[in-house]
């Protein structure tokens, strides 16, 4: 074996683990974020007068944001990072569609489709509003008038945060399954086309359906449909139930 062909293995299998490794990392970090503010600081804020709130806001919740927002950017780039080193047969998981079409394949993209609109609602809805409730918070304190779209914001932001805290049961389900649950003989191998099909469309819907209001589409106002945003109980239950939906969907459509 060449020389170069043995600095390929050792730098390819290196890079595997290094990866997967940073990515389990980042991931604790963003997830348990995630779950710090929807179960703690959320709470917590809830029950402070408006001064205590606005210094927790600027000096505690802004650092912790910080983390939030770059340890989903790292789980991101070091998930692509995984897909693109490990190899299945002679070709990248992430360029493969052979991969995509087995059990294995499907749930991890299962997971790559929840976490990766984890990763957007962090950045482009939760972050941006939650600059403005920081902002509020800190020209209040410096004896400013407050800003009345505030409130508002940090609505969009809470829901788009609890909507990430139901995904992420799932999106951990089938990121963990893909090695350990959803492996051949439980399930078929190498799926028909038509089941792949009704399985990917009740899959989308879901999702779809979910993110549309989280977004706010049909209004945020509390109440109604958008009970699951209104504390972190009923959003833990509903993302609990919904482990459950996609697990059975995955069962019934792909068992062997």
């Amino acid at each position: 074996m060449a020389l170069a062909d043995v600095i390929i293995i050792i730098s390819r299998n290196g890079g595997a683990f290094l990866s997967r490794w940073a990515h389990v990392v980042a991931g604790i970090t963003w997830i348990g974020l995630l779950y710090y503010f929807n179960f703690v600081q959320v709470p917590s804020f809830a029950e402070m007068d408006a001064a205590a709130r606005n210094n927790a806001i600027d000096k505690l919740a802004s650092r912790a944001l910080w983390w939030f927002r770059w340890a989903a950017a790292a789980t991101l780039l070091t998930g692509v990072l995984i897909l693109i080193i490990q190899k299945n047969g002679d070709k990248s998981q992430l360029f493969s569609g052979d991969y995509i079409k087995t059990v294995p394949g499907m749930a991890i993209y299962t997971g790559i489709l929840l976490a990766l609109t984890m990763f957007l609602n962090v950045w482009l809805v939760i972050w941006p509003n939650q600059k403005k409730v920081i902002a509020n918070a800190r020209n209040v304190q410096a004896g400013g008038e407050a800003d009345p779209a505030a409130a508002a914001a940090g609505r969009k932001a809470a829901m788009a945060s609890r909507q990430n805290t139901i995904y992420s049961f799932t999106m951990l389900l089938f990121m963990v399954g893909t090695s350990h649950f959803f492996l051949p003989g439980k399930f078929k191998f190498a799926p028909s086309g038509g089941d792949r099909a009704t399985y990917w469309i009740i899959v989308v819907v879901i999702w779809g359906l979910f993110e549309l209001k989280a977004l706010g589409v049909g209004g945020t106002k509390p109440g109604g449909l958008n009970t699951i945003y209104d504390t972190h109980q009923v959003a833990i239950a509903t993302g609990l139930v919904l482990v459950v939906v996609y697990y059975f969907v995955f069962y019934l459509i792909l068992k062997a």
